[in-house]
C-alpha cells in the first residue's frame, strides 16, 4: 500500500507538472534581466539583481516542480535606444517572458510601451518614475520598489517639517530626475515651503562644481539631490569639499541606496534622511536573504531594488504556476488578483493601476560611532503604512482605474 500510494503521488505531481508545462510557451519561462551593469548605477542594481532573481526561481523550487526557468541579462547602458533595442530582440527572437528590474526611468518607459504592445511583462523594481502607475499605467507592467511620489512624500514632508522650509534642486536630467523634481517640490510648496531655484545637470556627472556653487549662492536651507547612485555620492561629496554644510546648508539625497552609503562612508553620509521600502537588517528573514546575497555578490549588501527583484520574480513565479500559463498580459492580471506575501516585503497587494503597495521607511543614516559593524548603517526614524506610502489610487489618472 505504502509503495502504491508513493507512485500514485510521484504520477500526480508529475501530471501537475506537465500541466503548468503545457501550457508554457516553448516549455520554458525565461527571464530577462535589464540594467546597468557597467555605470553609475551598478552597485544598486547590476549583477546583483541577476543573483536576486536566481534566488527568487531557487527559494520558489521551480525546479521541484517541474518548471524550467531560464535568466538572461544585459546591459542597457542608461539608453532607451539600447534598452529598447535588447527588448525587442529578447521578446521577438529569444522569447522572454518577462523582463525584470530596469532602473532608469526614461528606458523603463520605452521599454513599457514595448511590453504592452507585444503582450508580456514587465517588473520594475529599479525605475522610479511614478508616471509608470500614473499617465503612463499599463496591463502588462508592474512597478514594484518605490516611486518618485513615495520618496518625495516620505523625506521631502520630514525635512520640511523640521525647519527645511527654502529648497534649491540639482537634478538629473532625464526623466527620472525631472519627476523625482516635480513630485518633491509638490510636497514642498504644499507643506508652505519655497524652492528658491534649481538646476539639471547630465547623468553620470564627474564634476558638480558650477551646479554646486548655484545651490551655494541660493542660500536655501536645503539643497534637493533629485539623482541616484554615483551621481548622489559625487554631488555629496563635492558638496562637502566646497563647505556648503559648513556653511549651514544641507543636502536631501531624495534617493539613496544602501551601496551610496558604503561608497562613501559614515563620515560623509552621517545624518542624511531617506526613505526606503528594505533594509537588510529589518528582521532575521531579512538578514538571513542578505546573508545568502552578500555571498554570491562580492560582499555587497542588497538594496531595496535587489529586494524588489527577488520579491517581483517569486510573485511572477506563483502566478504562473497558479495560471498555468506564461501569457504576458493573463500573469500580470492574475498577480493584480493574488495578494503578495514574500520573507522582504511581507503581506502586500498590487493595485489596478500597477502599483505594489507595501510600507515604506523613514531612516537617517548612523554616526560611525553608532554602527556595529559593517553594512549597519542606518536607524529607523518612523514607519509609512503602506495606505500612505504611495500615491492615492484616484489621483494618477491612470486610465486602467475606473472613475
Amino acid at each position: 500500500m505504502k509503495v502504491l500510494g508513493i507512485a500514485t503521488l510521484v504520477a500526480a505531481l508529475a501530471v501537475a507538472a506537465a500541466s503548468v508545462h503545457a501550457q508554457v510557451s516553448d516549455g520554458v519561462i525565461k527571464i530577462g534581466v535589464l540594467n546597468d551593469q557597467s555605470s553609475l548605477y551598478a552597485d544598486l542594481a547590476g549583477q546583483g539583481s541577476v543573483v536576486a532573481a536566481r534566488m527568487a526561481v531557487e527559494d520558489f523550487g521551480a525546479e521541484k516542480k517541474g518548471m524550467k526557468v531560464e535568466i538572461v541579462s544585459a546591459d542597457h547602458q542608461n539608453k532607451p535606444d539600447v534598452g529598447s533595442s535588447i527588448a525587442r530582440q529578447w521578446l521577438d527572437v529569444d522569447k522572454v517572458d518577462v523582463i525584470v528590474d530596469v532602473p532608469n526611468s526614461g528606458v523603463a518607459l520605452a521599454l513599457n510601451q514595448i511590453v504592452r504592445d507585444k503582450g508580456k511583462a514587465l517588473l520594475v523594481s529599479g525605475a522610479a518614475t511614478a508616471d509608470l502607475t500614473g499617465k503612463a499605467c499599463s496591463p502588462n507592467t508592474i512597478h514594484w520598489t518605490y516611486d518618485t511620489w513615495a520618496l518625495a512624500n516620505g523625506t521631502g514632508n520630514a525635512i520640511v517639517k523640521t525647519g527645511g522650509d527654502t529648497w534649491f534642486f540639482l537634478t538629473a536630467d532625464y526623466a527620472f530626475g525631472h519627476a523625482l523634481e516635480r513630485d518633491t517640490e509638490a510636497v514642498v510648496t504644499k507643506a508652505g515651503g519655497k524652492v528658491l531655484g534649481k538646476v539639471r545637470h547630465p547623468l553620470n556627472t564627474q564634476d558638480f562644481s558650477s551646479f554646486l556653487l548655484q545651490a551655494q549662492a541660493s542660500k536655501a536651507k536645503i539643497i534637493g539631490l533629485a539623482n541616484a547612485g554615483g551621481d548622489t555620492t559625487n554631488a555629496i561629496k563635492q558638496a562637502a569639499e566646497f563647505g556648503l554644510v559648513k556653511g549651514g546648508q544641507n543636502l536631501a539625497g531624495l534617493l539613496v541606496f544602501i551601496t551610496d552609503v558604503h561608497a562613501l562612508g559614515l563620515d560623509k553620509a552621517q545624518g542624511l534622511i531617506m526613505t526606503e521600502t528594505f533594509y537588510w537588517d529589518t528582521n532575521d528573514k531579512t538578514r538571513a536573504f542578505a546573508k545568502k546575497f552578500a555571498e554570491r555578490n562580492r560582499q555587497i549588501h542588497p538594496t531595496m531594488i535587489h529586494a524588489g527583484v527577488y520579491s517581483a520574480t517569486l510573485h511572477y513565479l506563483k502566478a504562473v504556476e497558479a495560471l498555468k500559463s506564461d501569457d504576458g498580459t493573463q500573469v500580470i492580471a492574475k498577480m493584480k488578483a493574488m495578494p503578495t506575501d514574500d520573507p522582504l516585503f511581507g503581506k502586500g497587494t498590487i493595485r489596478a493601476d500597477g502599483r505594489k503597495v507595501h510600507p515604506a521607511y523613514l531612516f537617517e543614516v548612523k554616526k560611525p560611532s553608532e554602527s556595529k559593524g559593517p553594512w549597519d548603517y542606518y536607524k529607523l526614524r518612523s514607519t509609512i503604512p503602506a495606505e500612505q506610502a504611495f500615491r492615492p489610487l484616484d489621483q494618477g489618472d491612470c486610465p486602467l482605474v475606473k472613475k
